[in-house]
């Protein structure tokens, strides 16, 4: 999931990422240096203990501070479990901020339902006043439906200053992150929100409801994405493709196909129905059925019929024919 988020941050301006881990945080840590893309930069810092989405950001201060240097940079804040936030909303982001010379810019979303969710509260001008919890916020409050997605930018220089000025006088006893806004706002800056076009990007994922939402909306992404590429879908409701598959134009993929891991498809290939292929090659022009293959490697103009399973290392060779119900 972080590793979408990662994504998204993959701008010329970002020169460097520090990632605040704190449950099982060497296993992050770990996962993340050995599938993060190379120019990513990560840094990564310890919360030891949660004490809110301010204090994590606290504890990452010096950490940034010696990554921005002299310079009064901005900082973007982040949440790690908000997958379907896309790159081009963090660059449109990133423009408004600077041209509007705002101290702080949000990002926010309209929601039909916005339970649950920070609450907007907008000055007379405009501008953004605070940010008020769902459980600290009025009945009033609670009617406003434009919400906080926890990702905002902010001038460095202002960050610390403001983060030590913050204290945990609500109901959950925490130092909330939101409450940068309303400190800057009072004291003079100018403090922005940008409406995404798209809510579901505000979207964060807290259990697994919320996590099979995500991949839903991903898996259409990436069809969409690979159906404008040229490649057919017989069924693009019913077609799994993770995103480090590669896939060449005029390549048919059958319904109840799965395509997980590192698989390369060559132009003009066939896979499916219900084809489960992992880290897999597939050479131009072949046919691979109901197959189920894991690090296989079917070559140019190959078919494989039905009920066959590749194992680790298997190889099919160009223009090989291999018969149904084969263990190779």
């Amino acid at each position: 999931m972080v590793l979408y988020v990662l994504d998204a941050l993959a701008h010329d301006e970002i020169v460097a990422t520090v990632v605040v881990v704190g449950h099982a945080g060497p296993w992050v840590e770990s996962s993340l240096k050995q599938r993060a893309r190379d120019d990513a930069h990560l840094t990564f810092v310890e919360q030891e203990e949660q004490l809110g989405t301010g204090h994590a950001v606290s504890v990452a201060m010096s950490t940034v501070a010696s990554e921005v240097g002299d310079t009064d940079g901005d900082v973007l804040i982040v949440p790690g479990d908000t997958p379907l936030l896309r790159h081009a909303t963090v660059g449109h982001l990133l423009a408004q901020h600077r041209a509007s010379g705002a101290s702080l810019t949000v990002l926010s979303a309209e929601l039909d339902d916005p339970y649950g969710y920070g609450r907007v509260v907008r000055a007379k001008d405009g501008s953004i006043a605070a940010i008020v919890e769902e459980c600290d916020a009025t009945d009033d409050q609670r009617e406003i439906h434009e919400v906080n997605t926890s990702i905002m930018v902010v001038r460095e220089s202002l960050l610390g200053p403001a983060l030590r000025r913050i204290g945990r006088q609500n109901s959950q006893n925490e130092y909330y992150l939101t409450d940068l806004v309303a400190e800057l706002h009072n004291t003079g800056h100018l403090t922005n929100a940008l409406v995404c076009e798209d809510s579901a990007e505000a979207a964060g994922v807290n259990d697994r409801a919320q996590l099979a939402d995500a991949e839903a909306v991903l898996r259409r992404r990436i069809n969409e994405q690979w159906m404008m590429s040229g490649v057919t879908m017989w069924h693009p409701s019913h077609t799994y493709i993770d995103a480090d598959v590669l896939i060449e134009p005029d390549v048919s993929l059958l319904p109840g196909t799965v395509l997980k891991g590192r698989c390369v498809i060559e132009r003009g290939a066939q896979i499916g129905p219900n084809a489960f292929l992992t880290d897999s090659y597939v050479g131009e022009g072949a046919v691979v059925g109901s197959v189920e293959a894991l690090g296989a490697h079917v070559g140019e103009g190959a078919r494989v019929s039905s009920y066959v399973v590749l194992t680790p290392g298997a190889k099919v060779g160009p223009g090989e024919f291999v018969a149904p119900f084969q263990h190779l």
